[in-house]
């Protein structure tokens, strides 16, 4: 999560909505406090939910040195 002043949240409005717009999540702070929160659309969250289920379809947890489907000629002798 983001935090950026007040300030700079005047002079970037549009970066920043576009940053919210992809998923990110901005905390507005006024004199070093924070005092709102601007956060996507539930429609978002949602599309990201359900990708994160589509991937867990095929993900195999902690198994990260067992082969892929993919061949890779960097891993071939006559390379």
């Amino acid at each position: 999560m983001k935090t950026i002043a007040v300030s700079e949240l005047r002079a970037n409005l549009m970066k920043v909505l576009r940053e919210v717009a992809h998923g990110s999540v901005v905390d507005i702070a006024s004199r070093g406090r924070v005092v709102a929160r601007i956060v996507p659309p539930d429609q978002f969250r949602d599309q990201a939910r359900k990708k994160l289920r589509e991937i867990g379809k095929t993900a195999v947890i902690n198994d990260v040195v067992s082969p892929v489907d993919s061949h890779w000629d960097a891993l071939d002798d006559n390379a």
